[in-house]
């Protein structure tokens, strides 16, 4: 299972983003993960969630975006998602594609909220 694995990788990125901005805490990641990159988005998702459990990120979100397998056609330039393994493209027919994009597996965004001194108990000067 490479879930947990890339599971890993994510959380120590996140651990490293948050020691270049002292004063944060890490809310949510997010993920791309192209639909022919072989990772299974809720395996993911539960390995995730497994290792951070007990730990001071607890509460870190997993958002997981899966990206269509998209091509181009050589011929003449149309962009689609491929369906059903059909690479033709729809537009004129061509079987002249190529790949670009639907293997990707990317850190996509990282949300943090940003601690600022705190006022609770502060009195105002009138």
């Amino acid at each position: 299972m490479h879930e947990l694995g890339i599971a890993n990788s994510v959380l120590e990125a996140v651990k490293t983003e948050m020691g270049r901005h002292p004063g944060t805490y890490p809310c949510k990641v997010g993920v791309r993960i192209g639909e022919m990159a072989a990772i299974d988005p809720e395996s993911l998702r539960f390995c995730f969630e497994v290792i951070i459990q007990d730990t001071d990120l607890e509460s870190l979100e997993l958002g997981i975006e899966v990206c269509p397998r998209r091509h181009r056609c050589r011929v003449c330039g149309n962009d689609f998602i491929v369906r059903d393994y059909d690479s033709r493209c729809p537009q004129c027919a061509s079987l002249e594609t190529t790949c670009i994009s639907g293997d990707e597996l990317e850190l996509a965004y990282l949300e943090v909220e940003e601690y600022g001194p705190s006022t609770v108990g502060a009195k105002s000067s009138q």
